[in-house]
C-alpha cells in the first residue's frame, strides 16, 4: 500500500483529529505522523500490525533454517573443529600472551 501526501499528518493535527484518523486506519489507511517536519510514528490497524509481526517471525524462522542448513553442510564437508580442543588452544594462547 502506497503512502500518499494525505496520509502524512503533523502531530498537532493528529491530536486534533485522532478519532477520525483511527476510523480511516480501521478502514485500511496507514498514517504517518510527523514531528518538527520529520517522520515520527505510524498509525496502522492492529490486525495489520499482528500480520507484520507474524511475517517477521516467519522471516526469522527461515533465516534460522538457512543457518542450520549451512551448519549441517559444514559438518558434512568436515569443516568443523572440536569445541573442547579449540577452547583449550585459545586459553593456551591467551596464557602465553599474558606471560610473554
Amino acid at each position: 500500500m502506497a503512502i500518499t501526501a494525505s496520509d502524512v499528518i503533523s502531530l498537532s493535527q493528529a491530536r486534533a483529529t485522532l478519532s477520525e484518523l483511527a476510523d480511516q486506519v480501521k478502514a485500511g489507511a496507514e498514517k504517518i505522523i510527523t514531528k518538527n517536519g520529520e517522520s515520527y510514528v505510524a498509525i496502522i490497524d492492529s490486525q495489520r500490525l499482528d500480520y507484520y509481526h507474524l511475517l517477521e517471525r516467519e522471516r526469522i524462522h527461515l533465516l534460522l533454517i538457512d543457518e542450520a542448513g549451512r551448519g549441517l553442510a559444514d559438518v558434512a564437508a568436515g569443516h568443523v573443529k572440536d569445541a573442547r580442543s579449540t577452547l583449550a588452544a585459545i586459553k593456551r594462547r591467551r596464557s602465553a600472551n599474558a606471560v610473554g
